[in-house]
Protein backbone atom coordinates (compact mmCIF):
# COMPACT_ATOMS: atom_id res chain seq x y z
CA UNK A 1 0.00 0.00 0.00
CA UNK A 2 1.04 3.27 -0.88
CA UNK A 3 2.18 5.69 1.83
CA UNK A 4 2.96 9.25 1.92
CA UNK A 5 4.21 12.21 4.52
CA UNK A 6 2.16 14.51 4.95
CA UNK A 7 4.17 18.04 5.66
CA UNK A 8 4.14 21.75 5.61
CA UNK A 9 5.69 23.46 2.58
CA UNK A 10 4.63 26.85 3.48
CA UNK A 11 4.07 28.24 6.72
CA UNK A 12 1.33 31.13 5.94
CA UNK A 13 -0.95 28.79 4.49
CA UNK A 14 -0.32 25.33 5.72
CA UNK A 15 -0.49 23.56 9.08
CA UNK A 16 -3.32 23.20 11.82
CA UNK A 17 -5.86 25.64 12.23
CA UNK A 18 -7.93 23.89 14.40
CA UNK A 19 -8.44 20.68 16.96
CA UNK A 20 -11.85 18.24 16.91
CA UNK A 21 -13.49 16.33 19.47
CA UNK A 22 -14.04 13.69 17.76
CA UNK A 23 -15.65 9.94 17.94
CA UNK A 24 -14.63 9.00 14.45
CA UNK A 25 -12.14 10.49 11.96
CA UNK A 26 -12.68 12.30 8.69
CA UNK A 27 -10.67 13.21 5.53
CA UNK A 28 -11.07 15.24 2.83
CA UNK A 29 -8.56 15.68 -0.37
CA UNK A 30 -6.23 18.22 0.91
CA UNK A 31 -8.19 18.91 3.97
CA UNK A 32 -6.48 16.30 7.17
CA UNK A 33 -8.75 15.62 9.80
CA UNK A 34 -7.36 12.65 12.16
CA UNK A 35 -8.40 10.82 15.13
CA UNK A 36 -6.33 9.40 17.57
CA UNK A 37 -7.20 5.58 16.96
CA UNK A 38 -5.62 3.85 20.40
CA UNK A 39 -5.38 6.88 22.31
CA UNK A 40 -7.79 7.91 24.72
CA UNK A 41 -9.05 11.23 26.11
CA UNK A 42 -8.45 11.09 29.43
CA UNK A 43 -10.06 13.54 31.55
CA UNK A 44 -7.24 15.22 33.71
CA UNK A 45 -9.29 17.56 36.46
CA UNK A 46 -13.05 16.76 36.07
CA UNK A 47 -13.44 20.30 38.81
CA UNK A 48 -11.74 22.58 35.89
CA UNK A 49 -13.31 20.37 33.29
CA UNK A 50 -10.25 19.80 31.56
CA UNK A 51 -9.47 16.80 28.99
CA UNK A 52 -5.83 15.70 27.69
CA UNK A 53 -4.70 13.54 25.30
CA UNK A 54 -2.39 13.18 22.29
CA UNK A 55 -3.15 15.09 18.67
CA UNK A 56 -0.40 13.44 16.55
CA UNK A 57 1.81 10.75 17.05
CA UNK A 58 5.21 10.73 14.86
CA UNK A 59 5.67 7.80 11.91
CA UNK A 60 2.60 6.37 12.93
CA UNK A 61 0.94 4.95 9.57
CA UNK A 62 -2.79 5.89 9.49
CA UNK A 63 -5.01 4.55 6.61
CA UNK A 64 -7.32 6.26 4.35
CA UNK A 65 -9.25 5.81 1.73
CA UNK A 66 -10.13 8.78 -0.89
CA UNK A 67 -12.46 7.01 -3.32
CA UNK A 68 -11.14 3.66 -4.42
CA UNK A 69 -7.90 5.00 -3.84
CA UNK A 70 -6.43 3.31 -0.62
CA UNK A 71 -2.86 4.41 1.34
CA UNK A 72 -1.35 5.79 4.22
CA UNK A 73 -0.57 8.71 5.32
CA UNK A 74 2.03 9.81 8.30
CA UNK A 75 3.51 12.57 9.79
CA UNK A 76 7.45 13.11 10.87
CA UNK A 77 8.83 14.56 14.37
CA UNK A 78 9.44 17.73 12.67
CA UNK A 79 6.43 18.27 10.63
CA UNK A 80 4.54 17.45 13.96
CA UNK A 81 6.89 19.92 15.98
CA UNK A 82 6.39 23.11 13.43
CA UNK A 83 2.60 22.11 13.03
CA UNK A 84 2.48 22.51 16.93
CA UNK A 85 4.20 25.75 16.54
CA UNK A 86 2.25 27.41 13.85
CA UNK A 87 -1.06 26.33 16.21
CA UNK A 88 0.21 28.18 18.66
CA UNK A 89 1.93 31.24 17.33
CA UNK A 90 -1.55 31.59 14.66
CA UNK A 91 -2.98 31.98 17.97
CA UNK A 92 -5.48 29.04 17.47
CA UNK A 93 -6.08 27.60 20.59
CA UNK A 94 -9.63 28.46 20.38
CA UNK A 95 -10.61 27.22 17.60
CA UNK A 96 -12.27 23.89 18.61
CA UNK A 97 -15.30 22.23 16.69
CA UNK A 98 -17.39 18.54 17.20
CA UNK A 99 -16.90 16.25 15.25
CA UNK A 100 -15.30 18.75 12.26
CA UNK A 101 -18.82 20.22 11.94
CA UNK A 102 -19.89 22.67 14.33
CA UNK A 103 -17.69 25.17 16.54
CA UNK A 104 -17.57 24.66 20.09
CA UNK A 105 -17.77 27.73 22.44
CA UNK A 106 -16.45 28.10 25.24
CA UNK A 107 -13.50 25.41 24.72
CA UNK A 108 -9.92 26.44 24.31
CA UNK A 109 -6.49 24.12 24.51
CA UNK A 110 -4.51 25.63 27.70
CA UNK A 111 -1.63 23.62 26.95
CA UNK A 112 0.06 22.06 23.92
CA UNK A 113 3.75 20.28 23.81
CA UNK A 114 5.83 17.78 21.99
CA UNK A 115 6.90 14.89 23.85
CA UNK A 116 11.03 14.99 24.41
CA UNK A 117 10.87 12.07 26.80
CA UNK A 118 9.52 8.82 27.19
CA UNK A 119 10.24 8.81 30.86
CA UNK A 120 10.17 12.33 31.82
CA UNK A 121 7.16 14.15 30.09
CA UNK A 122 4.14 15.10 31.74
CA UNK A 123 1.90 13.27 29.59
CA UNK A 124 3.08 10.33 31.72
CA UNK A 125 0.62 11.83 34.89
CA UNK A 126 -1.81 11.21 32.17
CA UNK A 127 -1.28 7.70 31.39
CA UNK A 128 -0.91 8.87 27.66
CA UNK A 129 1.79 6.31 26.69
CA UNK A 130 3.20 9.49 24.19
CA UNK A 131 6.10 8.32 21.74
CA UNK A 132 8.79 10.81 21.95
CA UNK A 133 7.90 13.30 19.20
CA UNK A 134 3.95 13.45 19.69
CA UNK A 135 2.00 16.66 20.31
CA UNK A 136 0.22 16.46 23.48
CA UNK A 137 -2.76 18.70 24.14
CA UNK A 138 -5.08 19.92 27.10
CA UNK A 139 -8.11 21.18 26.92
CA UNK A 140 -10.41 22.89 29.14
CA UNK A 141 -14.62 22.92 28.00
CA UNK A 142 -16.47 25.35 29.83
CA UNK A 143 -19.26 24.27 27.52
CA UNK A 144 -22.06 22.06 29.59
CA UNK A 145 -23.05 20.00 26.39
CA UNK A 146 -19.84 19.15 25.61
CA UNK A 147 -18.67 18.35 28.68
CA UNK A 148 -21.77 16.13 29.34
CA UNK A 149 -20.62 14.32 25.77
CA UNK A 150 -17.07 14.25 27.53
CA UNK A 151 -18.45 12.41 30.38
CA UNK A 152 -20.79 10.22 28.81
CA UNK A 153 -18.04 8.71 26.41
CA UNK A 154 -19.19 10.13 23.24
CA UNK A 155 -15.63 11.53 22.01
CA UNK A 156 -13.14 9.59 22.27
CA UNK A 157 -10.06 11.81 21.15
CA UNK A 158 -8.94 14.75 19.50
CA UNK A 159 -8.42 14.92 15.54
CA UNK A 160 -6.69 17.60 13.59
CA UNK A 161 -8.71 20.40 11.06
CA UNK A 162 -5.37 21.40 8.82
CA UNK A 163 -3.70 21.69 5.67
CA UNK A 164 -0.70 19.60 4.87
CA UNK A 165 1.75 19.13 1.51
CA UNK A 166 1.86 15.27 0.38
CA UNK A 167 -0.69 14.40 -1.21
CA UNK A 168 0.15 15.37 -4.63
CA UNK A 169 2.39 12.45 -4.40
CA UNK A 170 -1.04 10.30 -4.47
CA UNK A 171 -0.54 8.87 -8.23
CA UNK A 172 -3.49 10.06 -10.40
CA UNK A 173 -3.95 12.31 -7.23
CA UNK A 174 -5.51 15.17 -9.86
CA UNK A 175 -9.02 12.49 -9.87
CA UNK A 176 -9.12 13.64 -6.13
CA UNK A 177 -8.29 17.50 -5.90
Amino acid sequence: MEEIELFIRNEKEDGVFAVSLVESPAIEENFVALSQQEIELKVADEERRVVVGVALVPEKRIYRKIKDKEFNIFFSKQTIAKAQELYMRNLNANNVTSEHEKPVENATVIESWIVESEKNDKSNLYKLNAPVGSWVIMMKINNSQEWEAIKQGEYKGFSIEGVFQGFEALEYSKQFT
